[in-house]
C-alpha cells in the first residue's frame, strides 16, 4: 500500500515510518512541510494520507478538502476537538496522539477494507458465467453469480447458494478452484469465497454480505488473500 503522511513534528513522522516498517507492506513517504505534501499527493495520488490537523498557520481540515478521489484519509492530530470535522470529511479513522502500534494498525485495515470494496464494487458481478459439477451421475449447471462460498467436506465440496438449495459435489477444493475465474479465492482449507461477496475482513476471519455468515482466514492463505483483496 502507497502511503503519504503529512506532520509538521519530525517525532510524529518518525513513529508513522516504525509502524509502516513494523507492518511490513506500505510503502510510506514523509512531508514536514504541508505543502510540498499535498502536492506530492495530488501528483501521486496514494492510497492512504496520514494528515496531521494543527500544523502552524495551516490547517489539516482544509487541506483536506482538496486530496484526490480513491485516496483514503487517516487524520492524525494531540486535538481530539477536531475529531468532528475530521470524520464530516468522510475520514477512515481519526488517530489522537500519542496511538500505539494496535491503534495505528486497525486503522489501516479499515482503509485497506474500505479501498477492497471500491475495487469490488467497480468490477462488475459475473452474468451468466456458470461451471458444471458432478453431483451422484447427474451433471449439474452451477451459476457463479449464485454462489455465496464453497466449503470442504471430506471428499466433496459443498456449494452454498443465494437461491438454491447447496449442491455437495465429490470433488476437491483444490480441483474445484482450477475450474473458478479469478473472483474466487481460497482462504482456508475448508473455504472458498468470491471477492466481491466479502463484507469485511480481519487477519482472522471474514463477513460476507448478505448472510449471518463469518468464515475463518487461515495463517496459511492470509497473504495471498490480502493481495487478491488489495489488487496488488
Amino acid at each position: 500500500m502507497k502511503c503519504i503522511a503529512i506532520d509538521d513534528e519530525p517525532v510524529a513522522l518518525s513513529i508513522l515510518a516504525q509502524y509502516c516498517q513494523r507492518m511490513g507492506d506500505i510503502e510510506l513517504r514523509t512531508y514536514s512541510d504541508p505543502v510540498v505534501g499535498m502536492q506530492e499527493v495530488n501528483r501521486t495520488k496514494p492510497e492512504l494520507l496520514f494528515l496531521d490537523i494543527r500544523m502552524g498557520e495551516i490547517s489539516g481540515v482544509e487541506l483536506a478538502r482538496d486530496i484526490p478521489r480513491g485516496t483514503f484519509l487517516v487524520f492524525t492530530t494531540a486535538y481530539s476537538e477536531y475529531a468532528v470535522d475530521g470524520f464530516d470529511l468522510n475520514a477512515v479513522d481519526f488517530l489522537h496522539k500519542p496511538f500505539s502500534f494496535s491503534r495505528f494498525s486497525r486503522a489501516v485495515e479499515k482503509a485497506r477494507q474500505l479501498r477492497a470494496l471500491t475495487e469490488m464494487a467497480r468490477k462488475p458481478v459475473m452474468g451468466d458465467e456458470e461451471i458444471t459439477v458432478k453431483v451422484e451421475y447427474r451433471n449439474v449447471k452451477v451459476p457463479l453469480a449464485s454462489v455465496v462460498y464453497i466449503e470442504a467436506m471430506d471428499n466433496y465440496v459443498r456449494i452454498h447458494l443465494t437461491d438454491a438449495r447447496p449442491v455437495l459435489s465429490q470433488i476437491s477444493l483444490k480441483s474445484l478452484l482450477e475450474q473458478l475465474p479469478d473472483e474466487f479465492v481460497r482462504i482456508h482449507k475448508s473455504y472458498i469465497v468470491p471477492l466481491y461477496r466479502i463484507a469485511s475482513y480481519t487477519r482472522t476471519e471474514l463477513t460476507l454480505y448478505h448472510a449471518d455468515t463469518v468464515l475463518p482466514i487461515g495463517r496459511a492463505y492470509y497473504t495471498d488473500f490480502v493481495s487478491r483483496m488489495t489488487n496488488k
